[in-house]
């Protein structure tokens, strides 16, 4: 996968569901259950155990979305990723190697930033989309500021997004959105039916949005 069509297939799939387990088997679980919703866009910690194994299985089950690596700290998880089928890397801060890395491989490379100057050094870095992080500090209203001394920057809220304050969320630039709690919270329990049912939600008003 190019990074062209990675990042088409980001913007795409609108609603980005980052997942996290303690095990592998329930990561999956977990993924699949927000698939079957119709989210088409995985973001998998390495929070989870074996995330790489993971990442390499759902990439076959989901051929026509998308499947990232979420949490990656380092560039040896950066390569493990990558070469499982990564489609894109997302960090919680800006890492200038994990960047070269990325670079190297055309793989999307998405950080978490909360500052004009680590924005900056995203940008900087030849990330293509920033994660607007902890977006739930931050505020809708962020993304307008942003784009005041960034109009080119494309921003990914994630932390605190919900069916909401999704409108509020895209109203205000953003190019998609990555939803974890309140998407596939339920999994944690075990309740993957939940997980299904939340994505349809999530999926419905992202319908909505963008066919107003």
């Amino acid at each position: 996968m190019n990074r062209l069509n990675s990042l088409k297939k980001i913007v795409d799939a609108g609603i980005i569901a980052v997942v996290r387990a303690e095990t592998p088997e329930k990561a999956e679980a977990i993924s699949k259950a927000a698939i079957k919703g119709g989210v088409t866009g995985i973001e998998l910690t390495f929070t989870v155990p074996h995330a790489d194994q993971v990442i390499g299985r759902l990439t076959k089950e989901l051929p026509n979305g998308v499947i990232g690596a979420g949490t990656v700290l380092d560039t040896t998880s950066t390569r493990l990723a990558i070469m499982a089928g990564a489609g894109y890397i997302v960090s919680p801060t800006f890492d200038a190697d994990i960047a070269k890395l990325c670079n190297l491989y055309q793989v999307p490379y998405l950080p978490g930033c909360s500052t004009m100057s680590e924005m900056q050094k995203a940008l900087e870095g030849g990330s293509d989309i920033v994660k607007l992080f902890p977006a739930v500090v931050a505020g809708p209203s962020m993304i307008k500021e942003l784009h005041r001394p960034f109009p080119q920057m494309n921003v990914m809220p994630t932390g605190g997004v919900n069916l909401d304050n999704l409108q509020d969320w895209f109203d205000a630039g953003a190019v998609c959105a990555g939803a974890s709690g309140n998407l596939v919270g339920p999994g944690a329990a075990g309740d993957y039916d939940q997980v299904t049912e939340n994505a349809k939600a999530y999926m419905k008003k992202l319908n909505a949005i963008r066919n107003k």
